[in-house]
């Protein structure tokens, strides 16, 4: 009973119930007092203001830090950053040119308005330390490109790109273009291949594989990059023409078959390949079909009839003709195919444009002009001609003059003496040029 009573009064409704449980009441000011209690305890406020004082003191003291910029008026050039080369993303290249050309179309003459800078390219040269690489190389250079020369010299000379080694805009790999190649450019000019019968027909296989397989490595890192690609092609595609002067709608008469058909239809089949990879996987590409050119930094013994002929009369041996001497050529001085090439690379046209010189000359008119030149009594032998030799050979270039702005502007007479000076100085060296001159000039 007692038990039954505890338990009963446990329960016991008469019991009062405890109090339920209140917060205390907030503290109006906490808020305010409990930040202020916290930056005075250990002196922290004193640290803060310290520190805002020397950061005052540092940027008073370095104003020219952010004035020096050359952009701190000009908030153009910094959409451009992410064209940066540092970056990977393949189409920073696509929009780069329209607004690259935009600006200096904005321009009536053609020069950047003060205050903008332009953009200097990455450009990649294949066959870069050869004849017409070279000098293409110069003028990439002169413009405030950076340029990377990719040659394996079979044909190309150092001596025609050193003078750029320690420029820090000028890169030079030595590389045979039939294997792969991994750079991040903006343009590449494709001009590696040899390109007198000499060299081209010393390995026909090397040659066709230059052709094709070199043309297909550069226009697969054309595709991965973005990069905008120019082939130069020649004027063998056209073969031994029925069609007088050549146009580029004309497809040749070329001989599949014949000791030139390694570089005739090399270069008809990497025209093939670049066109494919424009109309098929959108590579932005240009195509050049080169004539006859000279001038300096020539092989001197290449077989091609102007430097044959300027080597031949500067060692006194007779100027060879092959045939008849009635063959006709037409002769371009580099500068003026330099000029063409960079402005189709620049412009919206993807070609074929023919770039030579329309000037037509007989093999004995031109033998006369470099006797004219160096020596007048030098003899003239005859020997006959070659295989597969083209008979004639003379450029349109009405759509190069209508779309690209582009002609020749130096004759024969004009830039002979210029390859001749040049070719004496390698033949000769500096003494015997000075005492071959005085001995020409006093007969």
């Amino acid at each position: 009973m007692g038990s039954s009573e505890l338990i009963f009064r446990g329960h016991d409704e008469t019991q009062p119930a405890s109090d339920a449980y209140s917060p205390k009441p907030p503290k109006p000011w906490l808020a305010v007092t409990r930040p202020i209690r916290y930056l005075l305890l250990e002196q922290r406020l004193v640290f803060i203001l310290v520190g805002i004082a020397i950061a005052t003191l540092f940027f008073t003291l370095l104003p020219s830090s952010s004035s020096s910029s050359p952009y701190e008026h000009d908030p153009i050039p910094n959409t451009f950053s992410h064209f940066s080369h540092e970056l990977t993303a393949p189409m920073r290249y696509k929009y780069y040119e329209p607004l690259r050309v935009g600006f200096q179309s904005a321009n009536s003459g053609g020069k950047i308005p003060l205050g903008l800078k332009s953009k200097s390219l990455r450009i990649v040269v294949t066959g870069g330390a050869g004849f017409v690489g070279s000098h293409l190389v110069d003028r990439l250079i002169a413009r405030g490109d950076s340029v990377i020369v990719v040659d394996n010299f079979f044909t190309g000379r150092k001596e025609n790109v050193m003078h750029y080694f320690k420029n820090p805009r000028f890169e030079l790999i030595r590389h045979d273009v039939v294997e792969p190649l991994l750079l991040e450019v903006d343009q590449i000019y494709h001009l590696a291949c040899p390109a007198s019968p000499v060299h081209y027909k010393h390995n026909p296989v090397k040659t066709i594989k230059t052709n094709v397989v070199g043309t297909l490595n550069m226009l697969g890192l054309a595709k991965r990059v973005g990069a905008r690609f120019l082939l130069t092609s020649t004027s063998e595609v056209y073969g031994d023409p029925l069609q007088h002067p050549q146009v580029e709608t004309y497809w040749g008469n070329v001989n599949p078959i014949g000791v030139r058909s390694c570089y005739d239809e090399g270069k008809r089949t990497a025209e093939t390949l670049t066109m494919d990879y424009h109309r098929g996987a959108g590579v932005e590409v240009r195509i050049a079909r080169i004539f006859n050119t000279y001038g300096p930094r020539m092989c001197i013994d290449d077989g091609r009839v102007v430097s044959n002929f300027v080597a031949q009369a500067l060692r006194k041996e007779p100027m060879t003709v092959y045939g008849d001497g009635k063959q006709t050529r037409s002769f371009q001085f580099v500068s003026d195919l330099v000029e063409g090439l960079m402005r189709l690379m620049e412009g919206e046209h993807v070609g074929p444009f023919n770039l030579g010189n329309p000037g037509e000359f007989t093999m004995l008119e031109l033998a006369q002009v470099v006797q004219e030149t160096i020596d007048p009594n030098a003899r003239i032998e005859f020997r006959p001609n070659t295989e597969d030799d083209p008979h004639k050979r003379k450029p349109d270039i009405t759509k190069a003059k209508d779309l690209l702005g582009w002609e020749p502007k130096i004759s024969l007479r004009q830039g002979l003496p210029m390859m001749v000076s040049d070719f004496r100085q390698r033949v000769f060296g500096d003494h015997k040029e000075e005492g071959t001159t005085s001995t020409m000039s006093a007969s």
